[in-house]
């Protein structure tokens, strides 16, 4: 079935494959059930052969790998939803950890970043921006990959040392661009950046696999560590979606999407996010969509993202918002004006008053018209609903079919050996020095002064053709000057 159901209104809801790549929004307060509406659509994509994405921020995403328990609340709630045939099932998961901890390390290398995207990483100049072009065009002229950063420090290092001569041949490198440029890889190293880049690295097709049965797999990346790092989580962010952006395929609308990307507690993302982060999200939400990628944020307010980005999205859950605060009485406000009216709701009202497990839901119907908000009943996930432990995490990655591929990390000769090679070569070893203890070297050591060694001279030769060059000079001069006098007549 080319939909997924997502629960039950006045009129069954459903998410049409067709318009999954329209992307959307899960909000709602802490403990209102955004994470099961989560569950709820990732599985659905999955049995609907759509490979998944998902950042894990607090570990409870996890449960898709592993078969829900069954329970009489459970059932309870399959009955009220109306939907049929319900039984619990794991789904086909795949675990990535960027520090390899918790699932396949995800990594890629510099030169797969490129100098514009990583520029933008690290927010250079463009005085700067054009320093780092200059340094990968320099190792693509003399063969040095450029593979983790420890590499592209001892290329900034070589352009450093020869910026006369790069200079002449590119342009203006300057030691102060070099400088700068290495001193904003300092937050990016200190943040764990060093584990983001490295071999073997991420081959985005094993983001889009399906299993044996053509169901989708999904991706999982434990990400709660990675959100107390902005400047690396918008990193790897920002790359995953240049990467997708620029090696898919135009596809136009299809049938079902190629591949769905979810967002856990998407306001950690956006609240230190920089500037151009903001910037690239908008441009790929924007345009990812005909290359048949849907992208979904959750987060607690609708407000939390960008209103260029929250503009782009079609298909929206919203559970309870609790109107506290002033700040929450406008976040309600702003909510209830995103839908479309519902002559039978009182949208702002009714998203004060839902309880755990509701929600306002509108999506795309036929012809891409978004239906009107409907009040829903969110029906039960099939997988486990929360965390899992350790030993059920090892005995899922254990089963992976990728572990031979990322888990050992590759480091292979690049720029960083082949340039401490160079700087070696050229650097001249002095002579061993002579050791002056005992007395057999002491002997040794004034004999070779006054005879000389293979090295070096000795005094006494020294002498001896210094008297002899004199002599010479001497006895030269005499014989000279007689030969003249007997010329000239002279007596």
């Amino acid at each position: 079935m080319n939909r997924i159901y997502i629960g039950k209104g006045e009129h069954p809801v459903h998410l049409l494959g067709p318009f999954g790549n329209r992307h959307g929004l899960i909000a709602g307060a802490t403990g209102t059930g955004k994470t099961v509406s989560l569950l709820v659509l990732a599985e659905g994509f999955s049995r609907m052969g759509v490979p998944v994405f998902i950042t894990d921020v607090k570990g409870d995403v996890a449960g898709l790998a592993l078969a829900g328990e069954p329970s009489e609340k459970l059932r309870q709630r399959a009955a009220q939803t109306g939907l049929e045939e319900y039984s619990s099932e794991a789904n086909p998961v795949l675990f990535w950890d960027l520090l390899g901890q918790k699932g396949h390390p995800l990594r890629t290398t510099v030169s797969e970043i490129g100098p514009s995207l990583l520029a933008r990483i690290l927010e250079l100049n463009n005085t700067q921006t054009g320093v780092l072009e200059i340094v990968f065009r320099l190792a693509d002229e003399q063969g040095l990959l450029l593979l983790d950063l420890d590499d592209l420090r001892a290329l900034l290092t070589f352009a450093a040392d020869n910026r006369e001569q790069i200079s002449a041949q590119y342009g203006l490198v300057s030691s102060q661009s070099i400088a700068a440029i290495q001193r904003a890889l300092l937050p990016l190293q200190r943040e764990g950046g060093t584990a983001l880049f490295g071999e073997p690295a991420l081959e985005l097709a094993d983001l889009m696999r399906t299993d044996l049965s053509g169901r989708g797999i999904i991706s999982i990346l434990a990400a709660d560590q990675l959100v107390l790092k902005p400047q690396l989580y918008a990193s790897l962010l920002l790359w995953l979606l240049s990467e997708f952006f620029e090696q898919l395929p135009e596809v136009g609308d299809l049938d079902r999407p190629k591949l769905v990307l979810f967002f856990d507690e998407a306001h950690l993302l956006f609240a230190d996010a920089p500037p151009v982060l903001r910037q690239r999200v908008e441009q790929v939400v924007r345009l990812i969509r005909s290359k048949g990628v849907g992208i979904y944020f959750c987060s607690q307010f609708p407000d939390d993202l960008p209103d260029e980005i929250l503009g782009q999205l079609s298909n929206r859950i919203q559970h309870a918002l609790r109107a506290y605060t002033p700040r929450d009485q406008k976040a309600v406000k702003a909510a209830a004006e995103t839908f479309v009216a519902n002559p039978k709701l009182d949208v702002a009202q009714t998203i004060a008053q839902l309880a755990v497990g509701e929600a306002l839901v509108s999506t795309l119907q036929e012809k891409g018209v978004p239906m009107p908000v409907e009040h829903t009943l969110i029906c039960p996930p099939r997988c486990r609903i929360g965390a899992i432990t350790s030993e059920e995490r090892a005995a899922v990655r254990a089963r992976s079919p990728l572990g031979s591929k990322y888990d050992q990390l590759v480091n292979r000769e690049s720029a960083h050996e082949i340039l401490t090679r160079r700087t070696a070569a050229q650097v001249p070893t002095a002579p061993p020095p002579q050791s002056a203890s005992g007395s057999g070297e002491g002997t040794n050591l004034i004999s070779d002064l006054l005879w000389g060694s293979k090295q070096r001279q000795g005094m006494v030769e020294a002498l001896a053709k210094q008297a002899v060059r004199t002599i010479g000079s001497q006895v030269g001069r005499q014989i000279v000057r007689g030969i003249l006098g007997g010329i000239l007549g002279r007596r």
